[in-house]
């Protein structure tokens, strides 16, 4: 058995084209364009190239982008003061500051200062407490792209199975709210579960994110499951250089499973196609739509 690979570019192609068909509606209807603002501290190469794709596919579904780029030196007070700023500008609907910020400054601090509405990351503990009791919210978008993935291959998802491996604000814990949403039945798994092969092998669905290159082996995963792989980790090459892998041993587990997303080009064009939704997201709101 050969998993199907779930094509996380064709599947993000798909979302920024119904998203450049609801912008261009937007502006015919209300005049209103949505502006994404980027703030960028420091000079981490990753992060360039990320708010550089950001800016070209907001472009792309018509949309506008905001870009600050910002000294590694800068105080907390003068980024919180843009914040503000960016807060108050009716033309920016939704803000991302990128992450990791320069040790002087409080991420947490920051990303609370992001008024709830514009926060297209859905980092906000309003957003948060939302998606916690089931209501209507800006959602973190790789959970989100996760969701759409899983929806892409399962026609319900009422009653499955779904373990999520890891705990972190940004993707495991809302991952399980949302397919909780879903009615799957959800456990959480991390680095203190008993028996971690054990949980994994339950799972009609299997989403992991823990950051450990090839920490889900084969034999964890329950035939014909669906895999989500949201971990992304550059390991050595033989013969030099580096290569990207995710937390699955994606060799054993297509072998296995019936449907897996491959690293790279599955969990991550998604994140950023989602990013866009929730900006849309965020002009309808602006607007009293939502």
């Amino acid at each position: 058995m050969t998993a199907s690979i779930i094509d996380g570019k064709a599947e993000a192609a798909r979302l920024r084209l119904r998203l450049a068909g609801e912008v261009a509606a937007l502006k015919a209807e209300y005049g209103v364009t949505p502006g994404l603002a980027v703030v960028l501290v420091g000079d981490n190469p990753a992060s360039e190239v990320y708010v550089r794709n950001k800016a070209a596919q907001t472009r792309e579904v018509g949309m506008e982008s905001f870009e600050f780029r910002l000294p590694a030196d800068l105080t907390e007070s003068a980024l919180l003061a843009l914040v503000q700023q960016l807060n108050g500008r009716a033309d920016v609907h939704g803000i991302l500051v990128q992450l990791p910020l320069p040790p002087q400054i409080s991420a947490e601090k920051v990303l609370d200062a992001i008024a709830p509405e514009k926060d297209v990351d859905g980092f906000h503990p309003m957003n948060a407490g939302l998606l916690a009791v089931g209501k209507p919210g800006l959602v973190p978008c790789t959970p989100l792209g996760c969701l759409i993935m899983a929806k892409g291959v399962h026609e319900s998802l009422v009653g499955l199975d779904v373990v999520v491996v890891g705990r972190s604000n940004i993707v495991g814990r809302p991952a399980a709210q949302l397919f909780i949403t879903e009615s799957c039945t959800v456990t959480v798994a991390h680095s203190r579960t008993q028996d971690l092969p054990g949980e994994c092998r339950r799972a009609d669905i299997l989403l992991v994110a823990v950051g450990r290159p090839n920490l889900v082996r084969g034999d964890w995963i329950k035939p014909g499951a669906t895999v989500i792989d949201v971990g992304i980790n550059r390991v050595p090459k033989e013969g030099g250089g580096s290569r990207l892998v995710g937390d699955v041993a994606f060799d054993e587990a297509v072998e296995i499973a019936g449907a897996i997303t491959p690293v790279p080009g599955g969990v991550g064009p998604m994140t950023i196609a989602c990013l866009l939704a929730n900006n849309l997201t965020c002009a309808r709101i602006a607007l009293g739509l939502v």
